[in-house]
């Protein structure tokens, strides 16, 4: 069942406007019967008492007494009288049978007030006695005319009060709409603001109003309207570069594949032969120590290249897509231990795990790429003994967090060429993900750099 549609506000404020009114319009009709009340006892007050002083003239002009068979002149008098104004006389024998009553009124004759009405504002009289020798004059104020009279009179006053009503509230209702007119325009221009999808509009302005009031809704409107354009277009700037970087990463992961490849391929299997062919010099040439040391040198800085080359190749080479925290782990466990065989004076420690989320590839491939930079920081610039890596998911989030107990950020910017650069590509990889990159001081000295990355893959999506 459908709620009952509540009135609009001009409708409820003209009401308002138009009970005021009647209210008002209600305590002077009040104060009108009460007037009007006073008014009809003075006249017929006023009219009774000279009719009272009338008769009592009268009866003195023709005292005397009913004579049996004979016309009593004060009789014929009050019939010649006929209707005395706003009384009724009756005239009684000494025995008390009615030997006369006045006519009724002819002035809107069979018309009475309502009984109520009557009641309300007629006012109340004892009647006069008067006696006259063998007959008895009584008289009767009558209020009834001058009570119709009112009741007419407030009759018409009702209905131009009415109609006084009606075009008041028509009035106070025209008026109110003209004046909230641009509500209207407010309520659409947040309707078009509030849409969603390709409906969505951001460029819906008010137009300022003589109003005050409308006129500071109007500027509150149009700089929340201006504050949320320039939210959505630093959004769309944000979301934009976050492609581009995106991208960049991706192109860059792309360029470090095809270089792995080609070391692998080339440099790899070039060094492999080179080193090979000194092996077998080295074979026949014991007897030759002109040809067997040298042959003996070539293979052992092979060897050594060989060994920089799969370090090469092992900081190049990413995990393996789609292979989860499991596959994280392993690859930072992999990473770590070849990074302390070529640094044995620094102890390196992997703590935590990435958890059983799922984790995106590009997850995976910028915590591991962030570790790499960080550990070759420590080796170039930290002088630092010790480093600890601390993984952990939590929130739909992934942090890493590699601390040393080297000389710290006190000693300044390193002077070697590229410093920096690590430190802008690991937050530049971080903010194309969605995630951030912090770096501090430890709380035992050295550097601590803490990268939050989102589990999912969100840079380009959201």
């Amino acid at each position: 069942m459908n709620a009952r549609r509540r009135p609009s506000l001009h409708t409820r404020l003209s009401l308002v406007l138009t009970a005021l009114a009647a209210t008002l319009l209600l305590a002077l009709g009040g104060l009108w019967l009460h007037g009007v009340r006073g008014a009809i006892h003075e006249e017929v007050e006023a009219a009774t008492r000279v009719s009272e002083q009338w008769l009592a003239a009268l009866v003195r002009e023709d005292r005397g007494e009913v004579s049996p068979g004979a016309a009593n002149p004060l009789l014929g008098d009050l019939r010649a009288l006929g209707r005395i104004r706003a009384n009724v006389l009756d005239v009684f024998a000494a025995s008390g049978e009615l030997l006369y009553q006045s006519p009724p009124p002819a002035y809107k004759a069979g018309r009475d007030a309502p009984g109520w009405f009557a009641a309300l504002v007629g006012p109340r009289f004892a009647a006069r006695r008067i006696e006259a020798g063998g007959l008895v004059l009584v008289l009767h104020p009558d209020s009834s005319r001058a009570v119709l009279d009112a009741w007419d009179d407030l009759v018409a006053m009702a209905g131009w009060a009415a109609a006084l009503l009606g075009l008041l509230f028509v009035a106070v209702r025209g008026a109110l709409a003209r004046a909230l007119r641009p509500l209207g325009e407010v309520v659409a221009a947040l309707d078009r603001t509030a849409r969603s999808g390709a409906d969505f509009r951001i460029d819906a302005r008010l137009p300022t109003g003589d109003a005050p009031e409308l006129d500071r809704i109007a500027r509150a409107f149009n700089g929340m309207a201006d504050r949320l354009a320039q939210a959505v277009d630093q959004n769309v700037r944000l979301e934009a570069d976050r492609e581009i970087a995106h991208r960049l990463q991706a192109g860059l992961e792309d360029e470090r594949r095809a270089i792995a490849r080609e070391l692998h391929d080339e440099l790899s299997q070039g060094i492999t032969a080179v080193r090979a062919l000194a092996g077998a010099i080295a074979q026949r040439s014991e007897a030759q120590p002109a040809l067997f040391g040298p042959a003996q040198s070539i293979v052992a800085v092979t060897g050594e290249m060989q060994d920089g080359v799969r370090a090469i190749l092992q900081r190049l080479r990413p995990p393996a897509a789609g292979v989860g925290p499991a596959g994280l782990a392993a690859a930072l466990q992999r990473h770590c231990a070849a990074w302390r065989e070529q640094h044995p004076q620094i102890a390196l420690e992997l703590h935590g795990a990435p958890g059983d989320a799922p984790l995106a590839d590009a997850t995976a491939q910028a915590a591991l790429r962030i570790v790499q930079e960080a550990l070759t920081n420590v080796v170039r610039h930290a002088g630092a003994t010790r480093v600890d890596i601390e993984l952990a998911a939590a929130d739909g989030w992934l942090e890493l967090c590699i601390a040393d107990d080297g000389r710290g950020l006190a000693g300044g910017p390193s002077r070697q060429p590229g410093c920096g650069l690590g430190l802008a590509g690991m937050a530049e990889r971080a903010a194309a993900l969605g995630g951030s990159v912090q770096l501090g001081s430890g709380r035992e000295g050295g550097v601590r750099l803490l990268a939050r990355l989102p589990a999912a893959d969100c840079a380009v999506s959201n």
